[in-house]
């Protein structure tokens, strides 16, 4: 890229034929994105002097650009032996751009800057937010519209165009001297970018063959010739020779065909053409109805093609059911962004929760100071934030991902004083979006998600009965009492800090409420659990009790139909054992098995159980509620997940999955000569009866285009709540073997037929262009 190290001495023609070639790939890349003619695009790609702000004394100019590849943003710095890649972040790696005063930063350290002035960039993962001011409102305008459209345009990208931007990018950065030509040992830095290992024999056999002026270099036609080699696909050519009526297309009756043979879908032809003028490329193709081979594999890359059924991708599940009939997506300790210890509180952590769905999320409140409630993990050195600025967060963030209602789950620990101005911020902040009366007057039962749709429910202790407390509200009564503290005090997660807690409380367990916080408690009313039996002769139907992972499963094992029962009519929230003060997470599979609604994991940590808990809540259209298998839904259920016996749920299936290839697998060392040694496992997850785990082999440096052929067959007994995890790893004889990427969904989104599987990163988000290709078939397994 031309803005990176020390320029070599050129000549004025070589000048020029470089920067005509620069324009030329911009101009490439840019159309690639459908900007072509883009205003904004155009000022990114000339760049602007920002200044970049940490804190109150720190803000330093630099000057940033996009560069060529139309997805890299680069910045200069002043300090000495920074690597290239400091210097640059991906577009791939943007989660949101906001303008104004949008994150702590702004808010604290650019307070006098006009907001229109400010503007954002929040990254995906761990990386902290990148906070700048421009110049101008119209330059910060500029940058925001521009970026948000080259995100956009970017993720709208079928995943051949990924696939091309990508090659061509590898290939221009091979090309050191920017000649537009290619060396022999430039090919073969090329191959080990692209995570392949060749020898040098097949390097040059590929050369030569390509090299058909027999320059000793690859040139324009040439480079096509190496870049169609390249990615050729064996396996698709097979399918695609199957079905395909003539020499150059695969008509409509063919791809029905295939569709209803090899895909197991029962489609209309004009649904077939319908496919066909969505993915086809070619005018040629889309006048006579046909696919081409390229469009063919276009579809195979597409949503249609993916593995995860695209009508799960919408809200599809019956919505008009009583609230404890779902699972619903939920957080722990939502305010921080690490450990349970030490690790910085944030709203950052809030809108992450609620923009990957999550539907509940944690507030542990505490006196602060000048009357203002604060949030943090009491006793610890986490630090704290203000509860209404909490509040502001959530209120403009809770339904950008999903309509349905979001949970607040208020850990009180506050004095009477601090709580009154909790419920006032509450209303002031949330205004209409809180509820604050029963749906329709509805005490006997919970409302549905769908009449909750855009509503903000409050989980905490309440003074009385929901039906008092309504009668308390129209006669005006308003006082103060003593409630149980001894959900509070059980949610002192880590030991020591709940030794603390007791010394400095002393052997009380009562809390004062405030009236005013607990009027807005309405069907989330905290109780302590104590025991199936008590619950259902003496407890309402709103009043729900909080559970350790150890307790729960305690539960589940011992007495699992009772809790299925339990949770058929009442909520019950899990939460993580103390001793998890690293964030890590439990599993909830266990916890959904028994029909628990709110299980709780930390969602700022990235992990296997974080995977199948996001793969959960990938159907239904990413609402943040799933829809419970009848059978966890009926109050006189026989079902025992430890104990499967004949019923509704006993429909036995076999699952034969074939690994065909994977492509494009990340690299995951920067060493060049570093290629990773992929394997694929194949996880089922559900009863434990079905759980089962099969791997392949290991495919030696290869991450490039590495083929498997291989069948693995599980027998699946309750498939209504099994799972299925794909994990690719880079195989190590010395050490641990390294993540490479993995998908996880629930079976009953699966696909049959050939599908490509789109493999996620270590933090849920997409690889750009890392795949697996399998064929599935799920068939009636012996009743």
């Amino acid at each position: 890229m031309q803005c990176l190290g020390r320029r070599p001495i050129r000549t004025k023609s070589q000048e020029q034929i470089l920067e005509e070639t620069s324009r030329r790939v911009t101009q490439i890349n840019s159309s690639r994105l459908g900007l072509q003619d883009d205003e904004d695009l155009k000022f990114l790609l000339q760049g602007s002097p920002l200044s970049k702000i940490k804190s109150a004394s720190w803000k330093k100019p630099r000057f940033y650009k996009l560069q060529e590849d139309c997805k890299t943003v680069w910045h200069d710095s002043k300090k000495i032996l920074r690597s290239p890649e400091s210097q640059m972040f991906s577009i791939d790696d943007v989660e949101d751009v906001r303008l104004g005063h949008e994150t702590e930063g702004m808010k604290r350290f650019a307070k006098d800057v006009p907001s229109d002035r400010c503007f954002s960039i929040i990254f995906k993962g761990q990386r902290k937010n990148l906070d700048l001011i421009a110049s101008s409102n119209e330059e910060a305008a500029r940058w925001t519209g521009g970026l948000n459209k080259v995100m956009n345009n970017s993720r709208a990208m079928s995943q051949k165009q990924k696939l091309q931007h990508w090659i061509h990018a590898c290939l221009r950065k091979a090309d050191k001297n920017k000649d537009n030509k290619m060396s022999f040992k430039e090919l073969k830095n090329f191959l080990q970018d692209v995570n392949i290992e060749t020898d040098d024999s097949y390097a040059k056999q590929i050369f030569q063959q390509c090299d058909k002026s027999r320059t000793g270099s690859l040139e324009d036609d040439e480079i096509e010739e190496f870049y169609k080699m390249l990615t050729t696909r064996e396996e698709i050519d097979v399918i695609y020779s199957t079905y395909k009526d003539s020499e150059n297309f695969m008509s409509a009756e063919g791809f029905h065909k295939f569709l209803q043979k090899e895909q197991q879908e029962n489609v209309t032809l004009d649904h077939v053409k319908s496919l066909i003028a969505k993915y086809e490329p070619s005018e040629e193709g889309k006048k006579q109805e046909s696919f081409t081979k390229d469009g063919f594999l276009i579809y195979l890359l597409s949503d249609d093609g993916s593995v995860f059924n695209p009508a799960h991708r919408k809200v599809y599940q019956d919505m008009k059911q009583p609230l404890c009939h779902y699972f619903i997506s939920s957080s722990h300790n939502t305010y921080l962004m690490e450990d349970q210890l030490k690790g910085p509180s944030s709203t950052e952590a809030y809108i992450r929760a609620l923009t990957k769905g999550c539907r509940c999320v944690e507030l542990d409140c505490w006196d602060g100071t000048n009357g203002e409630p604060v949030i943090y993990h009491g006793y610890t050195l986490t630090s704290k934030i203000l509860f209404k600025d909490v509040i502001k967060a959530i209120k403009n963030y809770a339904f950008k991902t999903s309509p349905y209602p979001v949970i607040i789950s208020l850990e009180n620990h506050c004095s009477l004083d601090q709580q009154k101005t909790m419920a006032r911020h509450m209303k002031d902040i949330l205004g209409d979006m809180l509820l604050m009366l029963p749906v329709e007057g509805k005490i006997k039962d919970f409302p549905s998600p769908e009449q909750l749709k855009g509503k903000i429910l409050v989980k905490g202790k309440k003074l009385n009965s929901l039906e008092a407390s309504i009668k308390e509200t129209e006669n005006n009564i308003s006082e103060a009492s003593d409630v149980s503290d001894e959900d509070e005090a059980a949610e002192m997660e880590d030991e020591a800090v709940k030794s603390t807690v007791h010394a400095k409380k002393g052997a009380s367990t009562k809390l004062k409420l405030a009236k005013e916080l607990s009027d807005t408690v309405i069907y989330c009313k905290s109780v302590h659990f104590r025991g199936f039996e008590y619950a259902a002769e003496h407890q309402s139907f709103y009043e729900m009790s909080s559970l350790t992972e150890s307790k729960a499963l305690k539960l589940a094992s011992e007495s699992g139909n009772s809790f299925i029962r339990h949770n058929s009519r009442q909520l019950t929230r899990i939460y993580p054992d103390g001793m998890r003060t690293d964030s890590s997470n439990y599993s909830a599979v266990d916890m959904w098995n028994a029909g628990c609604q709110i299980v709780a994991l930390n969602f700022q940590t990235p992990c296997a159980e974080m995977d199948v808990y996001q793969g959960r809540f990938r159907d239904n259209g990413f609402s943040g509620y799933v829809l419970k298998p009848s059978f966890l839904r009926y109050r006189q259920s026989k079902f025992n997940p430890k104990s499967i016996q004949d019923g509704e749920w006993w429909t036995p299936k076999k699952l034969n999955i074939m690994i065909i290839s994977g492509q494009q697998l990340p690299k995951l060392n920067k060493k060049k000569s570093s290629i990773v040694d992929p394997f694929v496992s194949v996880e089922i997850l559900g009863v434990a009866r079905d759980k089962e785990k099969k791997l392949s082999k290991v495919v030696e440096n290869n991450g490039f285009n590495p083929m498997w052929n291989e069948h693995m067959e599980f027998e699946i007994d309750v498939p209504a709540l099994a799972m299925v995890r794909f994990l690719v790893e880079d195989y190590d004889a010395s050490s641990r073997n390294d993540f490479v990427g993995q998908y996880t969904l629930p079976l009953s989104s699966l696909q049959t037929g050939y599908r490509h599987i789109h493999l996620l990163n270590k933090n849920g988000d997409p690889l750009p262009s890392a795949t697996l290709f399998v064929h599935i078939m799920l068939q009636e397994g012996k009743a």
